[in-house]
């Protein structure tokens, strides 16, 4: 893209976006740009074989992603998108783009549409591959083996304009990674020798396990005569929102990390649907509640904001109700009929019928996003309507639920090991570093058995 012609978008975007607030002159604006313009498309860096296989034997990944079979790059697309009230705002993706010249590595690739998981960090960048680790998994087991990586940052990190994030809200997350993925095949068909086959997976962890249920969802719904969805793959989500909430809000247990999840809830719903609360100390204790709704994404170390009384004392943060917890009591009382309740109901996944096959991975001892109110409910959820399109409910626990044969045997016995050697904190690091690596070598396997028989 030319310095003019970029320039001329940051202008036109900045106009757009400043025009929002109203005003008499408002009629005079140009219209904003469209969805999934791009603002600036660059080359962020990049990672050879001998880079990426040093990397994953030094981490003892190996195993898992095996060897790299292509050199990767790595590019940086800022976008236009829009928020959850229609209104223009620019979000950003990591773009991981295999290159070399083995036959895996050229031509036509097959796309990974991949939504991350929970951060409370704003710079989160999903192009920095060598300080976001999300990305490096990423890196090694997909682009490396040869399919093109897609993995939008979401609103309201990075470089965003939106000044909060619309946490879990299935409509916009959707939105924004429709228009990620747009950005990046116009930017990757005009711009690289590597380029985007029709061929389209989708995939995500945590947070991104719901939001890649999402999108599954609203491709098909709304942009079927532009995307098909090949296959999909969703990892740990909370598709099941209000049963969810249902538990940590009214009988428990708390999650683990509910301290952090619930401000990023509460703030995205009361912004898009404007009736969680009329006031954040309806719904906060009175220590919180004046901060709370600008807090998060931030880079303010999360020790630095209990420190200064920004968030409840609690090493588990699970600390939502009680003397010195986030939550007000009578909030957690009038639960059951809250609009904060129909707001979860509105973005639970499940009635969501698929017309293209899926499997669903996570681990059942889950302390964070409960497998069994999550993945199960949603898998038993969709074989009601779709049983023939659920290829596998992979529960990391139970070895009859994998794949059979070697591969499955092989991630079974080598999660039991990483549980083992974690040791005393198995638990704390159960959903956020044990679960991923091999939920993400499960499905990626589906993606290439479905590549190799055309499921």
């Amino acid at each position: 893209m030319s310095t003019k012609r970029h320039l001329a978008l940051l202008a036109l975007a900045s106009a757009a976006l400043a025009g929002c607030g109203g005003g008499a002159n408002n009629n005079t604006d140009d219209p904003p740009p469209a969805r999934a313009t791009i603002i600036t498309a660059q080359v962020a860096g990049a990672a050879t074989i001998a880079q990426i296989d040093a990397g994953t034997a030094a981490s003892g990944a190996q195993a898992l992603t095996g060897k790299a079979a292509c050199d990767v790059e790595i590019r940086y697309v800022l976008y236009m998108t829009r928020d959850p009230n229609g209104l223009p705002a620019t979000a950003s993706a990591g773009v991981l783009v295999p290159k070399g010249t083995a036959a895996a590595c050229t031509g036509d690739r097959p796309v990974l549409l991949y939504a991350h998981g929970t951060t409370t960090t704003k710079s989160f960048n999903m192009a920095d591959v060598s300080k976001n680790g999300e990305a490096s998994l990423l890196m090694s087991m997909y682009a490396a083996q040869g399919f093109i990586v897609v993995a939008p940052n979401y609103l309201g990190y990075d470089r965003s304009s939106l000044s909060y994030h619309p946490y879990l809200n299935a409509e916009n997350q959707a939105i924004d990674m429709v228009d990620g993925l747009r950005a990046a095949k116009a930017h990757l068909m005009a711009d690289s020798s590597v380029k985007p086959s029709s061929k389209l997976f989708i995939s995500g962890y945590s947070q991104g396990g719901h939001v890649a249920m999402a999108t599954h969802k609203i491709i098909e719904r709304d942009y079927g005569s532009e995307f098909t969805v090949t296959a999909a793959g969703p990892m740990s989500g909370p598709y099941n929102m209000v049963g969810f909430g249902d538990i940590v809000t009214g009988s428990g247990p708390v999650n683990a990390g509910a301290t952090l999840f619930v401000p990023l809830l509460l703030t995205s719903y009361q912004k898009s649907y404007g009736n969680i609360y009329s006031s954040p100390a309806e719904a906060y204790q009175s220590q919180f509640a004046p901060t709370i709704e600008t807090l998060f994404p931030t880079d303010t170390p999360i020790s630095e904001l209990i420190a200064g009384g920004k968030l409840p004392a609690d090493p588990t943060f699970t600390k939502l109700f009680g003397t010195g917890g986030l939550l007000n009591d009578s909030f957690r009382a009038g639960y059951q009929a809250s609009n904060y309740r129909k707001a979860l109901q509105a973005n639970t996944l499940l009635g969501f019928t698929p017309k293209r096959p899926l499997v669903m991975c996570g681990g059942k001892q889950d302390p964070t996003v409960f497998y069994d109110v999550n993945t199960t409910a949603m898998s038993a959820d969709l074989k009601t309507r779709a049983a023939a399109l659920v290829m596998g409910t992979y529960d990391l626990e139970t070895l009859s639920s994998l794949p059979a044969g070697v591969t499955g045997q092989t991630v079974y016995g080598g999660f039991q090991q990483a549980k083992a050697a974690a040791g005393a904190n198995a638990q704390s690091q159960y959903h956020g570093s044990l679960v991923p690596p091999f939920c993400t070598v499960l499905v990626r396997g589906f993606f290439q058995q479905v590549l190799a028989t055309g499921i």
